[in-house]
């Protein structure tokens, strides 16, 4: 007869065992589904066609989306505002926007800061949202920030996109502090889970502007693999 402490151990084995496959099955999904197009028929602009050109933006686990801070399309200081952050003086360029989950946006400024039960918690029943929104100057393109060239018109789809999940602008937003003096936090719609993560928001978002890109995108890779690779040119480093 089995005793109590190898019955234990066999049910770890078995406990273990299940969730490594269903974590296996999980990134072999996210593989696959990142694999199919969502636009198989997509054309970026040609060289000398107007058009407007964005930032995929990655730090290799989270992914944002960098657009020109004010254009003929678009002016993004009316939606986010450079006096919100703790700098509002420097001369912005661009917006980047991203949305995540609220506790590992606001609690974890490193990777390191995780908590296990936060991401149990994530895994397990999700979690409210948060829009990260970064101001940058002069942008320049490099393996993490790769540049893709848009219509006009699918520019200003991106744009009812990247505000989909924004509630209505009030006197008393809140404005949460981010993690230099040139980003900060807003509340968000929607819930964050493992199926609908940072990394596959940022791929709906492309997907509803009509931009090639997976057609699940649970992971940062699942993004990148679609946005043309950098070509060094010789710009500066972003600031």
């Amino acid at each position: 007869m089995a005793t109590p402490a190898k019955r234990a151990l066999k049910l770890a084995r078995a406990v273990f065992g299940w969730l490594g496959l269903a974590v296996g099955c999980y990134f072999l999904a996210g593989w696959v589904g990142s694999s199919i197009p969502s636009q198989p028929y997509y054309n970026e602009p040609r060289p000398g066609d107007d058009a407007v050109e964005i930032i995929i933006a990655t730090n290799g686990v989270h992914t944002s989306i960098a657009v020109p801070l004010r254009s003929a399309d678009m002016d993004w200081t009316r939606v986010f505002p450079p006096s919100d952050t703790a700098n509002p003086f420097r001369l912005y360029t661009h917006v980047a926007i991203s949305w995540g989950e609220r506790a590992v946006f606001l609690d974890t400024p490193t990777w390191g800061d995780l908590s296990p039960l936060t991401v149990l918690r994530v895994m397990s029943v999700g979690g409210d949202a948060l829009y990260h929104v970064e101001h940058w100057v002069r942008p320049a393109p490099s393996p993490d920030f790769r540049t893709i060239r848009i219509s006009h018109r699918q520019y200003r789809a991106l744009v009812r996109a990247l505000l989909r999940d924004l509630p209505e602008r009030t006197p008393d937003r809140a404005v949460y502090a981010g993690y230099t003096d040139q980003d900060v936090f807003y509340d968000a719609l929607g819930t964050y889970t493992v199926y609908k993560t940072c990394n596959e928001w940022t791929g709906e978002t492309l997907r509803m502007a009509g931009i090639e890109t997976g057609a699940w995108t649970p992971f940062a890779g699942s993004v990148m693999k679609w946005v043309p690779p950098y070509r060094a040119h010789g710009s500066p480093p972003i600031q």
